[in-house]
């Protein structure tokens, strides 16, 4: 027969209270048997009367004490939660249930020393853990359970009250969230309980790949000023910078709404009169913004500062390639057969690291990230790569008479590029090589194709993985460990000119301006945007994703800087699109662009949930 938890309880107190009352020197009382008179609650000496059995005289051997005895400590040791063998089990832990009120469930000697409360007492101090036949310390079997999942941890929690604790241990759910990678900086003590919270990180990621299938979110355009065109584009944690045809340098925080983007002034800004020269390259990183300009001067901002540079340098040719370190605060750059590194010292104080004299013009320039020391640059010209170490002179990695390099992309420890190929005739295709930066060899050589490479992405890519965009319009993702591919995709008809990939989805531009998502391992379109120029940038994080259109044209013929027409060079200019995903930005705190502005502006943009299309020009009339 089962019985509930209260019920259970006042069985125990009563049990408790009848052996208290019947230990042995103590006189024991018979209950009444069911149908008695109200005589039978008489003393012993009234027992004839109610038609009973007169109780034995007790023997002087004293045996039915000592029975009594016996059955009184099985009693109490079952209520202790020991079992008649040898063995000692610990009792199973819970809340403890309500109870009647205090007066009425304590007995009379029970006091603080009844088994029951102390019981209560200790369910919160578990020093040992049933494991079938043994006991654990808890600490150990904690040690045990780190080696779980959530799934089996879950399972875990329905064997036993005991387990169940163990199971929902803070400790435990506090590294399952740090081993998914989520909320990498927080410590144990910043949430109450961390099941809830890696069960809510689990259904914003979810909500976040429906949104990016089906392209719900929101999308907005960063403006310029008039009769700029854009020259480049780059990106890091949802900042980005551009340089424009004007000698301006612009930022956007895509964190946030407020798309008012600050100009970053040039040291040459007031001082020199006339025309300011074009913007060749911008980089930006979590502290630092470079851009290298037309006339070989490059201007270091600081994020943290203000809008007035921090370093300034001037190279006597037009810069070819320029490079930032991903972490640090390193800055490579190439001007005719010169590579320069700066880097500021512990004081703060920038100099010039390292400069290499190499034999041709540089096409492509890296810093390795994650490098302890001084900066290491992997810089590719023509048909040469170059490991270049300060201190150490120029090492070439790679170099085969007429086979140029078409791209290139660095990570930690690897170093990946395209090289073009003789053609079928020699048999000697177009593939991307990969090479080891510390023993300077190839590790493997990927691909067969008559097209060229374009595009590589090895460092934003997953573990062991690398996608690759081609002149053949096709998207290549390759499995470094098998040097075999895992899925082509045909993608863009004029060519692929960006792309990057996650564990999941891939994103790519073309030539043509389109911009496509894929699922990766379903290998089909999820859906693509177009706009008028090539897409030479492209980045994304698990929420928001940034594309830049940038035209090839930045003095297209009948274009003036001081022209005032809006509508005859809009479409020379370029455009930078941000995409934002995440459910939190569309709270009532967060208000687009378009709900903030008026309707006295000339130029109106709906951005609905899945377009980024402008509808309409207001007329002021």
């Amino acid at each position: 027969m089962a019985a509930g938890p209260t019920e259970l309880e006042l069985f125990r107190r009563r049990w408790r209270a009848e052996l208290a009352g019947a230990l042995p020197g103590k006189k024991r009382r018979r209950a009444a048997e069911p149908g008695g008179s109200p005589s039978c609650r008489e003393p012993v000496s009234g027992w004839s009367s109610c038609g009973g059995v007169p109780p034995a005289a007790p023997r002087d051997g004293g045996g039915e004490e000592r029975r009594e005895a016996g059955y009184f400590a099985l009693a109490r040791s079952l209520l202790d939660g020991k079992g008649p063998g040898a063995r000692r089990r610990r009792p199973r832990p819970g809340p403890p249930p309500p109870g009647p009120p205090a007066a009425a469930a304590e007995p009379e000697d029970g006091g603080d020393n009844d088994l029951l409360g102390q019981l209560i007492r200790d369910l919160n101090e578990i020093n040992e853990v049933p494991f079938f036949d043994i006991q654990l310390p808890y600490e150990l079997a904690l040690k045990i359970f780190q080696y779980l999942g959530r799934t089996e941890l879950g399972r875990c929690a329905q064997v036993s009250r005991t387990w169940k604790v163990l199971a929902e241990d803070e400790v435990l759910w506090y590294r399952l969230c740090q081993q998914e990678g989520y909320l990498p900086d927080a410590s144990i003590s910043d949430c109450p309980c961390w099941k809830l919270a890696l069960q809510d990180c689990y259904i914003k990621e979810r909500t976040l790949r429906t949104n990016w299938k089906n392209r719900i979110g929101a999308v907005s355009q960063l403006q310029y000023e008039l009769g700029k065109v854009l020259c480049d584009v780059h990106s890091c944690d949802g900042v980005a910078i551009a340089g424009y045809t004007s000698g301006d340098v612009r930022l956007w925080d895509t964190r946030t709404w407020d798309y008012t983007a600050p100009i970053l002034e040039p040291v040459h800004g007031s001082a020199d009169p006339g025309p300011q020269p074009h913007v060749s390259f911008v980089r930006i990183n979590s502290s630092l913004a470079v851009a290298a300009y037309e006339d070989g001067t490059v201007n270091v901002w600081s994020l943290m500062i203000g809008r007035e540079p921090i370093h300034h340098y001037q190279h006597n040719q037009r810069i070819q390639a320029l490079a930032l370190g991903l972490e640090s605060a390193a800055i490579a750059t190439a001007s005719g057969f010169q590579v320069k590194v700066e880097s500021p010292d512990d004081r703060g104080y920038w100099k010039t690291t390292a400069q290499f004299e190499i034999q041709k013009l540089v096409n492509f320039l890296h810093l390795v990230p994650d490098v302890v020391g001084s900066p290491v640059t992997i810089a590719a010209a023509e048909d040469m790569v170059y490991l270049l170490k300060a201190e150490e002179p120029g090492k070439v990695l790679h170099s085969v008479y007429g086979q140029p390099v078409t791209c290139l992309d660095v990570s930690a420890s690897e170093a990946a590029f395209g090289v073009k190929g003789f053609g079928w005739l020699l048999n000697e295709t177009n593939k991307i090589l990969l090479y080891n930066l510390e023993t300077g060899q190839c590790l493997t050589k990927l691909g067969s194709s008559l097209g060229d490479f374009t595009c590589v992405n090895l460092q934003n890519s997953p573990p062991w993985m690398l996608v690759t965009g081609n002149k053949d319009r096709r998207v290549r993702v390759y499995d470094l460990r098998r040097s075999k591919s895992l899925c082509s995709l045909y993608a863009h008809h004029l060519g692929v000119s960006a792309v990057q990939m996650d564990d999941w989805k891939i994103v790519s531009g073309g030539e043509e301006g389109l911009v496509c998502v894929w699922d990766q391992r379903m290998g089909i379109k999820l859906w693509e945007m177009h706009a008028r120029h090539p897409v030479r940038h492209i980045w994304f994080n698990t929420h928001s994703l940034i594309t830049a259109n940038i035209p090839d044209e930045k003095n297209p013929r009948g274009a003036s800087i001081m022209d005032d027409d809006l509508t005859a060079h809009r479409r020379h200019r370029g455009i930078i699109y941000a995409y934002e995903f995440s459910v939190d930005q569309l709270a009532r705190e967060s208000v687009l662009p378009i709900c903030r502005s008026s309707y006295d502006e000339v130029t109106g943009y709906n951005y609905n949930i899945s377009l980024a299309v402008p509808y309409d020009n207001i007329l002021v009339t």
